[in-house]
């Protein structure tokens, strides 16, 4: 519905400029069709969501990290059979998720990320026991000032692997996140 609609958009545009007409603005009151946010987008938007909350600074989109997980989700699927990936070894921070029998949207997976929130504790920089908290960490480090996301999608089972890298890392031991 949505690749028609768009279709008809661009068929409608096309035969406006090939005519030399200018498109006429749809009647007051009709919505005309906005783009959806970019992935990189909503990634940044949730994050920063999720750190204005605390009072930290936001985030700012890096194509050089966006690149990173890019590579680094298709090595997982590719040549790990879509494993988590060890992100300890990196120069980056990360946070992944693994979604079973369906794609998740790049809010989704920060809400799940920023909904450990209800097990941190910040006056004494503690989880809950039981719980971890070191992804929503991550996610609000006041330190990071840049984010880069993909994700990847595992054939074999339906699976998707979402991957962020933060610059610089947090979750520096003895330091509190925000």
């Amino acid at each position: 519905m949505g690749e028609v609609l768009l279709a008809a958009l661009i068929l409608a545009l096309a035969i406006c400029h090939g005519s030399g007409q200018a498109a006429t603005p749809p009647p007051a009151g009709t919505t005309t069709p906005t783009a959806a946010p970019s992935a990189s987008q909503e990634y940044l938007e949730a994050h920063n969501q999720a750190r204005v909350e605390v009072g930290v600074s936001p985030l700012k989109w890096s194509e050089k990290l966006a690149n990173a997980t890019s590579l680094q989700v298709r090595y997982q699927r590719d040549k790990q059979g879509c494993k988590f990936a060890n992100l300890a070894a990196g120069k980056y921070g990360g946070n992944q998720l693994m979604a079973s029998g369906a794609a998740v949207t790049p809010r989704e997976a920060v809400e799940t990320w920023v909904a450990e929130k209800k097990y941190y504790t910040y006056a004494n920089n503690s989880c809950a026991p039981d719980h971890r908290c070191g992804v929503y960490t991550q996610v609000v480090w006041r330190k990071t000032v840049e984010l880069g996301c993909a994700q990847a999608t595992c054939a074999k089972d339906q699976t998707s692997l979402t991957i962020c890298f933060y610059n610089p890392p947090g979750n520096v031991v003895g330091e509190s996140p925000y």
